[in-house]
């Protein structure tokens, strides 16, 4: 590939002059970092290794490194993980870094092509459809018919998906089974015996396209648990997959409605429980993303109040559930659960309760499945071989079923694991607890 040089923009355009710089400088580089980055772990180069992405956005916010093409390389190939954060024995706010600088880049438009740009087509449904749970379900309203008539078996069977773009076939290969009808969720549902909590249900937008029945599952879940349950159907996207590609006005405007609905709605809300790690681990950085804006005090209120299920469950004292399901499983750790929210045990501890279900250690369970929002369309190549790896680390425990706690994560886990195990159960934690209260 050709080297690409942008000229060094003056100091007043560069991108990160808005970032604190004492984040910068709380990186002592030790590297304790390296082996917890995917990337590190998969390429072995120093900037491929949250310790030389921090060297340059610093180079080039001082004006010491240019802004060409081979520095966005390095940039835009980090997963956004946080895996660094929770090795780094500094503190370092690795997001709170490459965040704002990935969106003044788009802001100021330094940024140059990718090795592989998006085509448009992708580009629109990326960023105009998957983050409006409707269109979701709209566009997604062929794949459920051709599954449900049997003509997506046929064609993977006959090999005529082999003809289609590449592109396109990784997207379809991302697909879950959707059922052909779903059932609305209720605005409201009465909790199941004594009265214990009043929440508000996250439900997302392509989470809630491709994996309605995890939210059906999580409200009933929290009904048998005592809660009345508010699903307010006025809620948006999170803001994750805009903000997280740089894109930070339309993150603004998500977040914005998410306040106005869930806090000027007159409820006492106990807590607003979302299943998705990467939409909780959004919600929860409501404060830093509107830091310096008027709601920012609406922010920090909105924020104290979100819990991920499995956290929720724990904190309020989780019924036991009594019927048995009895399989060999691992679990793994969606990195926005236990690198951003630091949320390890209690999955477990939910699936640790559940009779019959043996629970097995996985290998590397903290390294990054390869999904990350988007990354595993805008990132193939890498997505694929993180993919392949943690596939290799399941197949290697004997289980019968795989659970992780993020929409992401199931649909790349999925992927790679039915490529030649299709009987592996591939499910939320939630889906496990809920067979287990009901037996279904």
């Amino acid at each position: 590939m050709n080297r690409i040089e942008l000229p060094t923009a003056p100091a007043g355009e560069r991108p990160g002059q808005g970032i604190d710089y004492e984040l910068f400088l709380d990186c002592v580089h030790c590297g304790l970092c390296t082996s917890a980055c995917p990337t590190y772990v998969e390429l072995g180069t120093e900037m491929d290794s949250p310790r030389g992405r921090i060297y340059l956005m610093r180079g080039v916010v001082d004006g010491r490194v240019p802004l060409d093409q081979d520095v966005r390389r390095h940039l835009d190939l980090c997963l956004d993980c946080r895996a660094c954060e929770s090795a780094c024995p500094s503190g370092v706010k690795y997001g709170q870094l490459i965040e704002p600088f990935r969106a003044d880049m788009q802001r100021l438009g330094r940024t140059t092509a990718r090795a592989e740009p998006l085509p448009w087509w992708q580009r629109f449904i990326v960023f105009n459809v998957f983050p409006y749970a409707g269109r979701a379900r709209l566009a997604l309203l062929p794949a459920r018919l051709m599954q449900a008539a049997g003509i997506d078996w046929a064609l993977r069977k006959s090999g005529i998906m082999r003809l289609m773009p590449r592109r396109l076939r990784d997207m379809h290969a991302l697909l879950p089974p959707i059922p052909l009808t779903r059932k609305r969720l209720p605005e409201v549902l009465p909790p199941i015996g004594p009265p214990r909590a009043r929440v508000a249900l996250f439900t997302g937008c392509v989470a809630d396209a491709m994996f309605h029945d995890v939210n059906w599952m999580t409200a009933r879940v929290l009904q048998l648990n005592g809660c009345e349950v508010w699903s307010p159907p006025r809620q948006v996207c999170c803001g994750a997959l805009h903000f997280h590609s740089g894109h930070e006005a339309p993150a603004l405007a998500f977040a914005r409605q998410n306040l106005e609905v869930f806090l000027n709605a007159g409820k006492q809300l106990d807590a607003i429980v979302i299943n998705v790690a990467g939409c909780g681990s959004m919600l929860k950085d409501y404060g830093h993303l509107l830091a310096g804006h008027d709601d920012a005090q609406k922010a920090k209120q909105f924020t104290s109040k979100v819990r991920d299920i499995n956290e929720f469950l724990i904190e309020l004292g989780p019924i036991r559930p009594s019927r048995p399901v009895k399989m060999r499983a691992t679990y793994h750790d969606a990195c926005h659960l236990c690198h951003a929210q630091q949320i390890r045990k209690q999955p477990r501890q939910l699936l640790e309760m559940i009779p019959g279900l043996e629970l097995v250690p996985l290998n590397e369970s903290e390294i990054c499945c390869g999904a990350a929002g988007s990354y595993n369309l805008t990132q193939p190549e890498m997505a694929e071989r993180l993919g392949e790896r943690k596939s290799s680390n399941l197949l290697a425990t004997g289980a019968e079923a795989v659970f992780t706690a993020n929409a992401g994560c199931l649909l790349q886990i999925r992927k790679h694991l039915h490529r030649t195990h299709p009987h592996i159960w591939v499910a939320h934690p939630i889906e496990a607890l809920w067979r287990s209260y009901e037996g279904t």
